[in-house]
């Protein structure tokens, strides 16, 4: 998996977002492209802003349970996996807004480095290393971008 931490690898998923277009089509899937880019801003929102409510005890518990290793796993997505509610972007998006706005996600992320996810609190599995911490950022993105083609 490549490493998100690293500033090559950054600069590479920024030239594969900047070939998109706003009428690039999914191979699989209903997003249009700039819910993708939406959808795929939800992670960044979640570690570095309040606009997610954080699930309760139970819930937290069967996301650990059920899902952590999913998302923070090695293995690649399946085409067309359930998508957790939070992710779900059903209204229309401005597609500039939300490109930008991951890009800008992806480079504060990188700068901040390793360092500072490594035991970091998440959303919804309790503390994360760092390579599980790039391995959900890094595998989703990718899984949306081969998504779009890519």
């Amino acid at each position: 998996m490549k490493n998100i931490f690293e500033k090559k690898v950054v600069d590479g998923l920024i030239e594969r977002i900047n070939k998109l277009t706003p009428k690039s089509k999914g191979i699989w899937g209903k997003m249009n492209v700039a819910q993708m880019l939406a959808h795929c801003n939800v992670p960044y929102e979640m570690v570095y802003t309040e606009k997610h409510p954080k699930p309760n005890g139970p819930i937290r518990l069967m996301l650990k349970l059920f899902v952590k290793k999913t998302v923070v796993g090695e293995k690649p997505y399946k085409r067309n996996s359930r998508t957790a509610p939070a992710f779900l972007i059903v209204d229309e998006r401005d597609f500039d807004d939300e490109k930008m706005r991951l890009i800008d996600h992806l480079i504060q992320t990188q700068e901040l480095g390793e360092d500072y996810f490594h035991n970091k609190e998440s959303h919804s599995f309790g503390a994360l290393g760092k390579t599980e911490w790039n391995n959900m950022f890094y595998k989703h993105l990718n899984h949306h971008l081969e998504q779009f083609g890519v």
